[in-house]
């Protein structure tokens, strides 16, 4: 009999209704939807946040330009050599012993000249003083070669910077940096000076590595617009650290 009586007591009205056992009112069970509402919310909005910068980090990976690739030219003939970028193309008569450009910037190229055995003999790259006066012989040489006829052209140039370095051949090698702007007017024949507004052609950085073998001059040439070369710089020193003055072997 007690078990009977403890069975029907929980289920009487008044146990039924107790407080410590009540069902959830739907006020009640709106208290607990909200939240769970929220944080549905919160987890849908995270993964969106989360796709987005996904995206946007896929996009500025997409907008980075590759390694660029190099290849070697090697001229066992003149005795020199060196890596340039693979999709630069070669230019036939450009006056240079070779001559390589980008097909897109057409003002940034590659190419190197060779003194001629007859003219002059060296022994090393010393021959033409310290780094300091080696830069000033190359500068003045650049701006004697861009010297122009046009009325009211004007250019400046600076060097940036001259060193020197042993490379793993054991040979000395220089290499001097210039700056060189061209200014010219665009109505030079103009008669009143306000008429006769001067303007910025171009503004252009200029590399060059110099070593001696063979009792000849090397000189590698690198020119590239100035804004060009701040993306570049990193490439543009393996090209020149990649020039090797060689042995002729006949």
């Amino acid at each position: 009999m007690a078990n009977t009586i403890t069975t029907t007591s929980f289920l009487t009205p008044f146990h039924f209704h107790s407080p410590r056992c009540s069902i959830p009112t739907p006020n009640s069970a709106k208290a607990f939807t909200v939240p769970r509402r929220k944080a549905i919310s919160l987890i849908f909005s995270t993964y969106i946040l989360s796709d987005i910068g996904t995206s946007l980090a896929e996009q500025q990976q997409q907008q980075q330009p590759p390694p660029r690739r190099f290849r070697e030219y090697v001229d066992t003939f003149d005795g020199y050599s060196f890596n340039y970028p693979s999709n630069w193309i070669q230019v036939r008569g450009a006056g240079a012993d070779i001559f390589f450009r980008d097909p897109y910037v057409l003002d940034e190229n590659i190419s190197v000249e060779v003194s001629s055995p007859s003219s002059s003999k060296f022994k090393t790259v010393e021959d033409l003083g310290p780094p300091e006066e080696a830069g000033k012989k190359v500068l003045n040489q650049y701006l004697t070669e861009f010297m122009s006829t046009r009325i009211g052209v004007k250019r400046e140039s600076s060097i940036l910077n001259t060193s020197s370095r042993v490379a793993d051949d054991g040979k000395l090698y220089y290499q001097v940096e210039a700056n060189i702007k061209s200014y010219a007017s665009n109505n030079e024949l103009a008669v009143m000076p306000q008429d006769r507004v001067v303007r910025m052609e171009w503004d252009r950085r200029y590399l060059s590595v110099l070593g001696v073998e063979n009792n000849q001059l090397y000189e590698l040439r690198l020119q590239v617009p100035e804004n060009v070369f701040v993306e570049e710089e990193n490439q543009l020193r393996r090209v020149m650290e990649s020039f090797r003055a060689n042995k002729i072997l006949r």
